[in-house]
């Protein structure tokens, strides 16, 4: 009798352990930097310098995704409407603030992360830069604490933002707070001015140059030039004048192999920090017993430039901009990599089929859980793109497979080009320029025939009318209120109405439909 009686206790208390465990839902640790491109790290890119073993670490046991990009801007500020679409899971045309803004549902914020995640029982904090973000989602989180943190010190840098997390958590401790958390860990760099600390400059080779008139030192510890630097972009992309391309301290105009070569330097060294800070919040976590019931999402609001083409900043459509890194690690999630496409705004979709929260109505994305847990390969075929803060239409991409198209206009310059790549021959998209011998030389780098813009190849015409018909019929999809001038018109806004700056799209099509 006595053993019976033992053996109903036990699986009294097994099932009773086992409801607990179903009942203890997840924690979300969401990590976003600002400005960062994806080939920094080792594990896109193998050449790299930067050391992150934090990082490193978490892509080794956790899913690395080789596709994950941004949607676009009709901003130079890159950072608005990405992160308008991080916290809302809607596209880039229907967002409060886009030109598609009566596409958008009224007091959407009451449907972004936060807000959501609030409504089912969650703990939310926030710690991130100000500005050139969604400030409407942001307020919703219970805990906010945003600054810019650029600086080379503890306190003016990103030890700042992990400082906000690490009190965050002890007052979770102290109050006994049980309930899971979506903590928003976002910081201010790699976002430019990058100010490294003088420790980690030094390990990169690297000065905060501060000096226009004079280009930096060059020093042998300082990261060598990417395969696609150019000297110069080949050709106006539609917004040559954007401040990304003239005023950042340290680089301004300047190209060459030492400014260059300087500011990747500085990058590193906020990257690297960025990295130290991570691992702190981590080893919190861990001594709190929370680590291994928590999803850890990495990535960047978008990629940047930093002299790979010519350019400086966010405002393009190469994979070094358009791309970001992506890593998830957490219960269920096997080490390996996702070679299928995904968008950030597809973060919020996701996050809720983690966690078993529903969806708000208003997300337009996919969830990624499927290929997190190895049911499927990709949820996405078809990648498209958009960057118009300049000169309109501005530049569009798509992406299918190996195949990548890039289109560039303005109506205003007379400016059309078109860029037409095989990223499986091609990865770093290089162009004619970079088989300039000069370039060569500078860059160390021996392209190969076929690394070339396609475009113009009579053998590859077939190629480019499928890409350009898929580009189309994205535009379509995603209602992209402009077309180019060899596209067909639709009734949509006159190009040349909108070039002029007479009116906005959207004001322009309501006209329209109010005509006689």
């Amino acid at each position: 009798m006595k053993s019976i009686l033992l053996q109903l206790a036990a699986a009294l208390l097994l099932a009773a352990c086992t409801q607990a465990a179903e009942l203890r839902r997840p924690n979300i640790l969401f990590i976003l930097t600002d400005d960062q491109s994806p080939f920094d790290f080792k594990f896109y890119n193998p050449q790299s310098t930067l050391d992150s073993p934090t990082i490193d670490r978490l892509a080794s046991s956790g899913m690395i995704f080789d596709s994950a990009h941004h949607m676009g801007s009709f901003s130079g500020a890159v950072c608005t409407p990405s992160r308008h679409m991080i916290m809302s899971g809607r596209t880039v045309w229907h967002l409060p603030i886009s030109p598609g803004a009566e596409k958008c549902p009224p007091h959407l914020e009451q449907n972004t992360i936060a807000a959501v995640f609030n409504r089912a029982g969650y703990a939310t904090m926030r710690t991130c830069k100000q500005g050139n973000s969604y400030a409407a989602a942001n307020k919703q989180f219970s805990v906010v604490n945003e600054a810019v943190k650029r600086g080379d010190t503890d306190e003016t840098g990103s030890a700042w933002h992990a400082e906000r997390v690490l009190d965050y958590l002890g007052d979770r401790k102290a109050k006994k707070d049980t309930r899971p958390f979506f903590i928003n860990f976002g910081l201010s760099h790699p976002h430019d001015t990058r100010d490294g600390t003088p420790e980690l400059l030094a390990k990169y080779g690297a000065i905060n140059h501060k000096d226009q008139s004079a280009v930096p030192p060059t020093n042998p510890k300082q990261p060598t030039l990417p395969p696609n630097w150019l000297p110069a972009h080949p050709f106006d992309n539609t917004d040559m004048g954007v401040r990304d391309e003239k005023s950042v301290s340290g680089v301004w105009m300047h190209r060459d192999e030492a400014t260059i070569r300087n500011e990747i330097g500085r990058e590193y060294a906020c990257s690297e920090n960025i990295d130290i800070q991570i691992g702190r919040v981590l080893t919190r976590l861990e001594e709190m017993g929370e680590l291994d019931n928590t999803y850890i999402f990495y990535t960047a609001d978008h990629g940047i430039a930093i002299g790979r083409h010519g350019l400086q900043g966010k405002q393009n459509l190469y994979e070094h901009t358009w791309r970001v890194p992506m890593i998830v690690k957490g219960p269920g999630i096997k080490p390996g990599r996702a070679r299928g496409n995904i968008y950030l705004g597809d973060l919020l979709a996701t996050f809720c089929d983690l966690t078993g929260v529903a969806p708000p109505a208003t997300n337009e994305g996919i969830s990624f859980k499927p290929v997190l847990f190895g049911d499927k390969q990709t949820i996405r075929d078809t990648l498209y793109g958009v960057y118009n803060g300049g000169a309109k239409p501005g530049m569009r991409s798509v992406k299918q497979g190996d195949w990548k198209l890039i289109e560039y206009e303005s109506t205003s310059s007379g400016v059309r080009e078109t860029q037409l790549f095989n990223l499986k021959d091609n990865p770093h998209e290089l162009l004619a320029e970079h088989h300039d011998a000069k370039v060569t030389a500078v860059a160390g780098t021996s392209p190969t025939k076929l690394q070339v813009n396609l475009a113009k190849d009579p053998q590859h015409a077939t190629k480019l009318a499928e890409m350009r018909a898929l580009l189309l019929a994205e535009m379509r999809r995603l209602n992209d209120p402009w077309r180019f001038t060899d596209q067909p018109d639709e009734g949509l806004e006159s190009l040349k109405e909108v070039s002029e700056g007479n009116a906005a799209p959207h004001e322009i099509s309501r006209r329209r439909r109010h005509q006689p």
